[in-house]
């Protein structure tokens, strides 16, 4: 994996070599997730926390479902006050500090074991790139979860999956800011009849526009 997700700041896998260059960070990234950084749902995720962190330090930031760390490391990088990674997994909260450690962000992350349901608080920006059937399970801990004024940005779901989820959300008072897709092509059309995979920054207020359109 290799990904330059700012002109400053690349991600990559320990087995793909890459020389630093002067004024650039690298992030160094073992993993082991249902979404690994390579995939269109994490590439995704990545490019909306960018966009997201554009106009200045946010925070506190959540990242649900940390698995490796990629979202919270990259957002500790990319300037966010305070990151937080959440995981059921033992062995992906164990990955995610290593990770922290190994790019020198131990200080400016912290990582618990548990559902959602085990924090208090609020956080200015919750990133969930989780399954679908998770999402939908999520919307009303997300909804707790979310500083007044706050985003989400939500992904691991395809364009054929996305009415239901919407129709939760914009009920809740959520509004799609913006959307992004990439395409998967896989030798056979997948369970959810699709190969589009989306990803959603969610703020408060209507929904502006329909999906598809």
């Amino acid at each position: 994996m290799f990904y330059r997700l700012t002109p400053s700041l690349v991600l990559r896998s320990p087995k793909r070599l890459y020389r630093r260059q002067p004024q650039e960070r690298v992030l160094t990234l073992k993993t082991r997730s249902v979404f690994p950084p390579g995939h269109p749902t994490t590439l995704l995720c990545l490019d909306l926390l960018k966009e997201s962190l554009a106009a200045g330090p946010r925070g506190p930031l959540l990242d649900v479902g940390c698995g490796s760390g990629v979202l919270m490391l990259a957002g500790a990088a990319l300037g966010a006050r305070f990151c937080l990674g959440a995981d059921l997994s033992r062995a992906a909260t164990r990955a995610s500090l290593a990770n922290a450690r190994l790019n020198g962000l131990a200080g400016e992350v912290q990582v618990v074991q548990g559902s959602t349901e085990c924090l208090k608080g609020t956080f200015a920006l919750i990133l969930a790139n989780l399954p679908w059937t998770v999402q939908m399970g999520k919307v009303t801990e997300f909804c707790r979860l979310a500083a007044p004024g706050g985003g989400l940005i939500l992904s691991g779901f395809k364009d054929s999956q996305e009415e239901e989820l919407r129709a939760d959300y914009q009920a809740r008072g959520w509004s799609l800011s913006r959307r992004l897709t990439k395409d998967e092509w896989v030798p056979e059309l997948p369970p959810e009849k699709s190969f589009t995979w989306v990803a959603w920054l969610l703020e408060p207020g209507p929904w502006p526009i329909q999906i598809g359109g």
